[in-house]
């Protein structure tokens, strides 16, 4: 039965956003670690701050879910349109290309500046809900923090087109924001507890497994006909066509 093969495809794929997350999630803490390390928790007791904690951290994957859904939307929308396969290699080749091209080169074109009134936005609220404390204020912390610029984002973004459903987009992403969270907690009830040299070696690591995020991407839309890597395009376009699936 060829669906069962679509599914397991896919289920790697969420594994690769899960794992993104976690090991990507080093360098969250260093763009994110400021604003975990001074959230207005209750610290008298480490029950509270970790239920405190959890409602940031949910506010977090609310965000990053929705997200998901936006660009499991856009990626949805390609496949009908039947750019499957084309669609696959490009974001794997936009992946790696990410990583390996200087930060400096992208620097030039700027790309961001057109979004940069809404990110002081954002930060702006996020210094305002800074100054109370309330379990609201927290949970709506994690939802402005899902909003703020990030590299890494951006990779799990591409994988969420890729997935080309909408569920799948906001599983893609919430899979990816829950890998960030055991590191994230750490830093909100522990601080900057890692030394820079361990965080950076670690760091050196995340274009590594982009890359290889990156050929797995590539690999399926090639249509290789590789069990559970590369499918056929038919398996691909059983994805938004289950009518089509066949029993054995």
């Amino acid at each position: 039965m060829v669906l069962p093969i679509t599914i397991l495809i896919f289920t790697i794929i969420l594994y690769t956003a899960f794992i993104l997350g976690l090991v990507g999630s080093f360098h969250c803490l260093g763009m994110c670690g400021p604003i975990a390390f001074v959230l207005p928790l209750d610290r008298s007791s480490k029950t509270k701050m970790l239920i405190q904690s959890s409602l940031y951290q949910i506010g977090r994957l609310v965000t990053y879910a929705i997200i998901g859904v936006l660009f499991g939307l856009i990626g949805k929308a390609l496949y009908l349109a039947g750019f499957q396969q084309k669609l696959s290699v490009l974001i794997g080749i936009l992946m790696i290309l990410v990583v390996i091209i200087p930060v400096k080169v992208f620097n030039r074109f700027n790309f961001s500046k057109p979004i940069y009134k809404g990110i002081g936005l954002v930060k702006s609220k996020m210094g305002q809900k800074l100054k109370t404390k309330s379990n609201k204020t927290l949970f709506t912390l994690g939802l402005l923090n899902g909003l703020l610029p990030c590299g890494l984002v951006y990779m799990a973004v591409f994988g969420a087109v890729n997935s080309g459903d909408i569920f799948q987009g906001a599983s893609y992403m919430f899979l990816f924001g829950l890998g960030t969270i055991p590191m994230m907690t750490a830093a909100v009830l522990m601080g900057n507890f890692l030394k820079v040299s361990l965080r950076n070696k670690i760091q050196k690591a995340i274009p590594i497994f982009v890359i290889v995020i990156g050929l797995l991407f590539i690999l399926r839309g090639l249509g290789l006909g590789i069990p559970y890597v590369s499918p056929s395009d038919n398996n691909l376009l059983l994805k938004n066509n289950p009518e089509h699936c066949v029993s054995p």
